[in-house]
This record gives structure tokens, sequence and C-alpha cells, in this order.
């Protein structure tokens, strides 16, 4: 089974690299079950629902105009599809998670676009703290209900240095502070674990690069697109990788896609 997170950065724009990427998928033998897209940057009434349909995917959606939105892409029905955070009051269409099935039985899967908190100290780094804590109250009680669960999007933090090409000169800049991190490793004290790290993985792997100063062909990024998996799922983890070719499209998005791979026995 395969599934995969993408902020896309205007799924608008960048439709047809979506369903150009999910045909060359399946056409290597191996498709995508499950997309998780971010930054769809259009409402509900806009989603190219019919396109995806006729590529073999039905969809949840949870759009918004200009800003956020997010998406699960299927190849089977999504249950109990739930918009957001319970019971945290917030503007932004960031979370949508739903239950897919598969061949170990059913999973949880929640696709999220974490706030990107522009600069230390400022309204929008306190909102992102609180959303953090907000995301994991609420996936405590998700895990107890759906002990396979996989949490994947742009989560706007880099785990550590191994995540940052400059990790001097960008310490403590937003997506690499002290405080972001340990949101993040509270997430992964839940009993989530960061598929990526799993394996071997080549020095300078990033997920996210600048559009500007040449920052992709001198691999100047930083990896802040993750894929966690609950511990039921951690055996049957067999892959996962960051797929850079679509940063090499045509206008493409700033981000490339993360790829998990789990075995189906």
């Amino acid at each position: 089974m395969k599934l995969a997170t993408w902020n896309i950065n205007s799924l608008t724009v960048r439709l047809p690299q979506v369903l150009d990427w999910l045909a060359a998928q399946a056409a290597a033998g191996a498709p995508v079950d499950v997309l998780a897209l971010q930054e769809l940057k259009l409402t509900d009434d806009k989603f190219p629902h019919e396109a995806l349909r006729a590529a073999g995917y039905e969809a949840a959606v949870f759009g918004q105009k200009t800003y956020n939105g997010v998406a699960l892409l299927s190849r089977t029905p999504l249950a109990d599809v739930v918009r957001n955070i319970p019971g945290f009051d917030d503007p932004m269409a960031r979370v949508i998670s739903a239950t897919v099935a598969a061949p170990f039985g059913p999973m949880r899967v929640v696709g999220a676009y974490f706030p990107n908190g522009q600069e230390p100290g400022s309204d929008k780094f306190a909102y992102k703290l609180r959303w953090l804590d907000a995301l994991r109250d609420w996936l405590r009680a998700e895990l107890e209900r759906h002990p396979r669960l996989v949490l994947m999007g742009d989560f706007n933090i880099t785990f550590d240095d191994r995540d940052v090409w400059d990790p001097v000169g960008l310490a403590g800049t937003i997506h690499c502070t002290e405080e972001e991190r340990a949101k993040l490793r509270a997430l992964t004290e839940l009993g989530l674990v960061d598929a990526f790290r799993l394996f071997e993985q080549p020095a300078k792997t990033y997920s996210w690069w600048d559009y500007r100063q040449l920052a992709f062909p001198k691999n100047r990024g930083l990896r802040i697109d993750h894929i966690l998996v609950s511990q039921p799922l951690v055996p049957r983890v067999t892959r996962c990788t960051i797929d850079r070719a679509p940063r090499k499209n045509p206008q493409p998005s700033d981000h490339a896609p993360v790829v998990l791979e789990l075995a189906d026995g």
C-alpha cells in the first residue's frame, strides 16, 4: 500500500502535475492509494472532482479561498470524514481526516497543513504553538480509537539539524526553533514515528526549497513535510522517500511529494 503527501501550492495551477504524477506512479506498477494535498487555494465548489475521479480517485475536501485548503484523495471510499481539529476554534482549513480500507484492516489517515508561524514571537507563532497543542490532544484520543493511524502533511517544522541546509545560519529561525521542535517531539511521544528516519537516508535530503536564489539547484532546502505512523504500522513500513522529480517541473510547487510504502501482508 502506498500513501503520499504533497503541498501542491495551488491545485488550480498544478492539477495537471498531480494527475501526471499519479499516472506515472501507476505506470510504474505501484499506484498511490491515498494522497494528502495541502494548500489547495480553492473553495470546495471549485475542486476538480471529475478530473480526479477519471483518474481513479475519490476526494474528501476542505477548501479555502486564496490560502490553506486540504484534501485526501483515495482509490477506495473515505469514511468518517472530519474537518479541522474538533474542539479547536479555527477559521483556517488545515486538517482533514478519514478512515480508509487497507489490506491489514481499517486505517485512519490525517492530512494536515500546519501553520507557518511567520517568525518567533509573533502572533502567528503563538497561534502555531496553540494549534500544535490542540492537535496533540486530539490525536491522543484519535489513537485510542484508531490504533492504525498515519499523520502526514506539511508540518512547517524540521525535526533536527539534519533537516536544514544551513543549521548554523538558520538556528532559531522559523521552522527550526526549539519551541516548534518540542511540539513536534510531543507528537512522537504519543507513539507516532517519523517513517522517513526508519531508514538510512542520503544526507541533505529535503522536501521544500525556496523559489528564490536558486535554492533548488543549490539544494538549499528544509525537510518540513513528514509522514508519521503509529506503532502498529511501524513493522509494515518498507520504504519512505522524497520524490524530487516534480520540483523540476515548469512552474512547480516549492514542495516535493513524500511517499510511504506499507507491506500488505
